[in-house]
């Protein structure tokens, strides 16, 4: 037999497309080469494969070997195709069975002793050779807990290239064969969430922030440090509920393909990104010079993006979150691929009210000028605000707020934000959202969702006198349906467009 076939799978983005390695022995001089658009890493695959062939003890054909990786036109990235190639080279030679292999999926690096190290984007990986009607996955020793959070399919685990080699003949022949048990995994993120009990005082930033949790809102705060922006803001994921399955799916893929993943555990729970302000907008977006790599609004995906000190954050990175937060992607254009990672995210910005950060209140202490405050909160720009439900100022904790005691805590807010979500999930049944924050406008606007004339009548005006955009108008709609489902009603009335309102109405700091 002179032609061996296998399978793999290419991940762009977290989306993966099966791949089919064939591989052809003919006669000429030796060679081993490799087509259908391998990148640098992929491409040295040939080196890698004869080393761990050699050190294992299997022959490899000494003649022309040709490797095509099937679709050609699609790039090929990493060196987790190693492994499919060596076994479809070890099938066309004659060692391993071909009719055993042809269906299997292949991941893995190779070491060149032959072991086989594991990679990063597994899971992405599995869940598309399954939508591709895969059933036997073979996987890394270290990527197998990983691996079997798919439930549709067979997962082998593999420590070396010459066990999976006896593995395989040992089917041909009709032995019983016996897979190296995975190594234990924890069962869950370990560390408790920061409760809210641990904020003093700030009952107008607490409401907001539950109001936030319960819609699936954005949120906006300026104060002066020391304040608890940061506190709030890091209390957010604690009450929101789990992850579905779907969900979590979805996240955990995003953290395998940047390999953060150590423990192969099922991220259930919102992630809490915190970029630092000196972060790139690839950091931030996604991209790359090589392989394109989720940013932070991907890692935050079903989660919190919390921008500390937001006005730091350069300019053009901070407008680049506007197509996000509409869409719920982001897209990252190159000149042979465009590549789409999924990006439905809550934002948190958190602000200082000027550069020294002292202009609240009658702003005495402030050694800033009229200038510096404005050109300092204008790196937040107005499309951006728009775009941001509750924008609400926290001020100084007093020392009545200290002497009160402790709010309440982390999980007595969310029984509340699990009930109202309860509620928005039955009355968006059979619609492609869940949460009153993805609700489009023209929905709430018309149809029998439209509040009558009487109760927006205040939310008219404003729209009229040039205080909202239509957004912002929407948005108001939005946070009002939340504050409805927190209060078990059906329908918002005026005063829940009014506190809606006055939510989204930001005080000035100083004058």
């Amino acid at each position: 037999m002179t032609l061996g076939r296998t399978r793999s799978v290419a991940v762009t983005g977290i989306d993966g497309t099966l791949v089919a390695v064939e591989a052809d022995v003919a006669s000429g001089l030796p060679a081993f080469t490799v087509s259908g658009l391998p990148d640098t890493a992929c491409a040295q695959s040939p080196d890698r494969v004869r080393a761990a062939a050699s050190n294992c003890g299997l022959a490899l054909p000494r003649q022309r070997i040709t490797v095509n990786l099937s679709p050609a036109s699609l790039p090929k990235q990493g060196a987790g195709f190693d492994l499919a190639i060596a076994v479809a080279v070890l099938a066309a030679g004659g060692t391993v069975p071909t009719d055993v292999v042809a269906d299997v999926v292949h991941l893995g690096e190779l070491g060149l002793d032959g072991t086989v190290r594991p990679v990063h984007g597994v899971l992405p990986a599995v869940l598309a050779a399954v939508d591709a009607g895969a059933r036997i996955v073979v996987v890394p020793l270290e990527n197998a807990a990983e691996a079997a959070l798919v439930e549709e399919v067979d997962v082998v685990p593999v420590r070396r290239l010459d066990e999976l080699v006896a593995r395989y003949v040992a089917i041909a022949r009709g032995a019983a064969v016996s897979d190296p048990e995975p190594p234990v995994s924890t069962s869950g993120p370990s560390g408790a969430a920061p409760d809210l009990a641990d904020v003093a005082g700030q009952p107008e930033a607490r409401f907001a922030l539950e109001v936030a949790a319960a819609g699936g809102h954005h949120i906006a705060m300026t104060g002066p440090p020391g304040a608890g922006k940061t506190m709030i803001a890091e209390r957010l994921p604690g009450l929101l509920p789990a992850l579905s399955r779907a969900e979590a799916l979805q996240v955990t893929a995003i953290h395998s393909v940047l390999g953060a993943l150590p423990d192969a555990v099922l991220v259930d729970r919102p992630p809490f990104v915190s970029p630092h302000h000196g972060a790139s907008m690839a950091a931030i977006i996604g991209g790359g010079s090589g392989r394109v790599r989720p940013g932070a609004v991907s890692r935050a995906c079903c989660g919190v993006l919390f921008l500390d000190e937001a006005p730091e954050f350069r300019r053009d990175v901070l407008d680049a979150l506007r197509q996000p937060l509409e869409s719920g992607r982001v897209s990252i254009a190159r000149a042979d691929r465009n590549v789409s990672y999924p990006a439905r995210f809550q934002l948190v910005l958190a602000a200082n009210p000027c550069p020294c950060g002292r202009a609240y209140g009658k702003g005495t202490g402030c050694v800033c000028s009229p200038r510096m405050r404005r050109a300092y909160l204008a790196r937040l720009s107005g499309p951006l605000l728009d775009r941001v439900d509750l924008q609400l100022t926290v001020h100084p904790v007093t020392k009545a707020a200290l002497r009160a005691g402790p709010g309440e805590s982390s999980a007595a807010v969310a029984e509340r934000v699990a009930l109202a979500r309860a509620r928005q999930e039955r009355r968006w049944a059979g619609h492609p959202w869940r949460l009153n924050s993805h609700v489009p406008g023209p929905v709430l606007r018309s149809g029998a969702w439209r509040l009558d004339r009487r109760t927006t009548d205040q939310l008219d005006r404003a729209l009229e006198r040039g205080g909202l955009t239509l957004r912002g108008y929407d948005r108001v709609l939005r946070i009002a349906w939340s504050l409805a489902d927190l209060a078990d009603l059906d329908r918002p009335g005026s005063a829940q467009l009014m506190q809606a309102l006055c939510l989204r109405s930001q005080t000035a700091e100083a004058a």
